[in-house]
């Protein structure tokens, strides 16, 4: 009997150890849907168009509710709103409110703008939310009039759609936890970067001598959850994306030298150039009269004082 009980005794002690002893997953089962490792990126910049941030002059703006008989804006009015594919996850450029529910940021209102020329209701807007991957096949798939999402003019996306001149300007750096021990980029050789599929500030990361393991997800919430829980030891993006994702979180940091420079610029279909040289008016406008700056203050002053909005570069 007393066998018995030191068996018991000794089965107990055994289901205690296993059942306090939780199973290690590596990182990478830890991950989001759609979270992967890379090697290598599509080219998303491309070469042999000359300076890609140059658009077409705009034309005499028609005024808003009139316009020009077959043109695509005339279009636009007759489907009684504009269509935008923007991000609902870039916090201060395009993110959903809490407290409202409702998408909101700087590149909303850049959108809203055009809207208000066109119909003279910036309300009059459908906001169709979409992936950074999604941007340049919705434009071409004809499921958004124009795309407003922190997406910079290259090449190789001329191929596939046209773009407005730019309305931002802002180079790609690093976002670290506060105690990361990173500083710059000679910081990164074993670390593991997050960056986001269908971007070009992929391209940078996989270049970095360093040699750093890359993780690309789907959305730049995704990247930040993976820097909370230190599943990534970095995200490497524009400084805008960065800080809106360092707002959310003060143990996150912006480190590092500029790795890249890019603009932001309106993407619009390959057969829409009547509304790309429309578009480029509102951007005049908006730069000229004071909204650039007014939406700057609004939106954007986290990132520090207010630049003066791009000077547009034009075809010609």
């Amino acid at each position: 009997m007393l066998l018995l009980a030191a068996v018991a005794v000794l089965a107990a002690g055994c289901g205690q150890t296993a059942a306090s002893t939780p199973m290690q997953l590596p990182a990478e089962n830890l991950l989001p849907p759609g979270a992967s490792t890379i090697a290598g990126a599509p080219d998303q910049r491309g070469s042999g168009c000359g300076d890609p941030v140059a658009s077409l002059r705009p034309a005499a703006q028609p005024s808003p509710g009139n316009m020009p008989g077959g043109s695509a804006m005339a279009k636009i009015v007759q489907n009684g709103k504009l269509r935008v594919g923007v991000d609902q996850n870039s916090f201060m450029f395009g993110f959903r409110n809490p407290a409202t529910g409702q998408i909101e940021g700087f590149d909303i209102d850049i959108a809203r703008e055009i809207a208000r020329d066109i119909f003279g209701d910036p309300d009059r807007i459908e906001l169709r939310p979409i992936v950074s991957a999604q941007r340049v096949s919705a434009l071409q798939n004809g499921d958004v009039d124009i795309v407003v999402q922190t997406l910079s003019p290259t090449c190789e996306r001329r191929k596939s759609i046209e773009f407005s001149t730019s309305y931002f300007e802002s180079d790609q750096r690093l976002l670290v936890a506060n105690n990361s021990g990173i500083h710059s980029t000679a910081d990164l050789a074993g670390k593991r970067i997050c960056g986001v599929n269908g971007t070009i500030t992929l391209g940078p990361i996989l270049a970095l001598p360093q040699k750093p393991t890359v993780i690309a997800m789907n959305n730049w919430l995704d990247c930040l959850t993976a820097l909370q829980q230190a599943q990534v030891d970095a995200a490497s993006t524009d400084i805008p994306i960065l800080y809106g994702l360092q707002q959310q979180d003060p143990n996150l940091q912006v480190v590092g030298e500029s790795m890249a420079v890019d603009t932001y610029a309106v993407g619009i279909g390959q057969n829409a150039k009547d509304l790309v040289r429309f578009v480029n008016g509102v951007l005049e406008r908006v730069r000229g009269d004071g909204t650039w700056q007014r939406l700057y203050n609004n939106r954007l002053n986290a990132l520090g004082p207010m630049p003066a909005p791009p000077a547009p570069k034009y075809l010609g």
